[in-house]
């Protein structure tokens, strides 16, 4: 992996070089334009200085930002333990540190990751994923998260849409600029007076402003798809559960809900696009995510064991003559193991009761978190009381029986 990992970093200054690339070609042609013989110069220091600022908000507080625009909250074990073991086992396979753990109060289903680098990492979780995911396929969606934190996906994948913002913005002020100003007629003037070439620079502008985002934002996305194909085998090899992901996949692709907390800026962080209706309606080249139901194909094609090699193999199935991984890094890969059996049980062959103790734990978590207290009731009860609960004691709605408010635990109860 650590093959893959440095390949996957030499992509990744590749991608932002080209952009800052395109970004000062862009302020320098469009400085030229607005001001011949000097304004080049400017143009540049002010692309530069956009994109400075905003890489630098990224860096130290996007993080932050993305789970604050979400409204995810911070959990601990004693919140729902049975994720934190989740998170706690991928993070020990894929030889990180331990991400903090968040949940976004929505019964859309999705997930993202976001953090500078391991040290700095977090994994957030909607509700609606937390009810519906049994515990294999909690993990293939956890180790597909941990494997972006692993792969070092997130500052690069961040950083990069920073600059294709910053290109989309110095190109829409320059255009702004053409259509509000008179600028545009002084500036044909006095190129009549310096001559063609003027015109044609301002032409040349005019051309780029249109075609550089695109360009950009196409570069970038075909880096997030493949990131997101590279995501699914690295987390197969940490399960070696393919099936797992695949499940969990299967339900995301069946939900239509749409995650109220996700925008533009923030859907290429998710699992899947938070919005199905238009990732589908998308082409291949403007969509953010590969296909869902191909990277259910391929982890289903991926054979008896799970392998960066046997994924390769079920991938360039559908992209022939292409490879995901470099040849170095499928040498340097360890055995490939066998996938093991599922430590819960398929999707088909669950209760309904299973079901509803899933929906119930994951109410109880969001519960915890807003100040309930829970109380346990000898018949078997669990009393939730709110919070400003003004009461003295409560009574069991099952039994009848009271109990003094006083033993209520924060959590506690509700922790098993």
């Amino acid at each position: 992996m650590f093959e893959l990992i440095r390949a996957n970093k030499i992509k990744s200054w590749i991608l932002i070089l080209t952009l800052t690339t395109v970004l000062v070609v862009l302020g320098l042609v469009i400085g030229e334009a607005f001001a011949p013989g000097g304004g080049g110069v400017g143009g540049v220091a002010i692309a530069v200085i956009i994109a400075t600022l905003m890489n630098l908000l990224a860096y130290y507080a996007g993080g932050s930002m993305v789970l604050a625009m979400s409204g995810a909250r911070e959990i601990q074990h004693k919140d729902h333990p049975q994720l934190f073991n989740v998170v706690e086992e991928m993070a020990i396979a894929a030889g990180i540190p331990m991400p903090r753990v968040y949940l976004i109060d929505d019964t859309a289903m999705n997930a993202f990751a976001t953090g500078r680098d391991p040290a700095h990492a977090s994994v957030a979780i909607t509700k609606g994923l937390l009810m519906k995911l049994n515990r294999d396929e909690l993990q293939g969606v956890m180790a597909h998260e941990i494997s972006h934190v692993k792969n070092r996906d997130m500052l690069y994948m961040t950083l990069a849409a920073i600059l294709v913002g910053a290109i989309v913005l110095l190109a829409d002020l320059f255009l702004r600029g053409m259509w509000y100003s008179g600028a545009g007629t002084r500036r044909r003037r006095s190129s009549k007076e310096a001559g063609g070439a003027q015109a044609v620079l301002i032409v040349i502008a005019i051309v780029l402003a249109i075609i550089a985002p695109l360009l950009a934002r196409l570069l970038y996305l075909a880096c997030s798809r493949r990131r997101e194909y590279l995501a699914d085998a690295s987390a197969a090899t940490l399960t070696r559960y393919p099936e797992g992901l695949a499940s969990a996949l299967e339900k995301l692709s069946g939900d239509r809900e749409i995650l109220e907390a996700a925008n533009r800026a923030t859907a290429h962080l998710y699992i899947v696009h938070p919005v199905r209706s238009l990732e589908e309606r998308a082409s291949a080249l403007m969509s953010t995510h590969p296909p869902i139901q191909e990277r259910i194909a391929i982890l289903r094609a991926m054979g008896h064991t799970a392998s960066m090699g046997d994924y390769q193999a079920a991938w360039q199935r559908y992209h022939q003559g292409q490879r995901l991984a470099p040849k170095k890094a499928l040498a340097s890969a360890p055995p490939p193991l066998p996938t093991r059996a599922p430590m819960a049980r398929p999707a088909s062959q669950e209760s309904p009761e299973e079901r509803l103790r899933r929906s119930h734990e994951a109410l109880d978590t969001f519960r915890r978190l807003g100040g309930f207290l829970f109380l346990g009731c000898g018949c078997g009860t669990k009393l939730k009381i709110p919070p400003g609960y003004s009461r003295g004691r409560v009574k069991c709605p099952r039994c009848g029986a009271e109990h003094d408010v006083t033993e209520a635990k924060e959590g506690g109860a509700a922790a098993g």
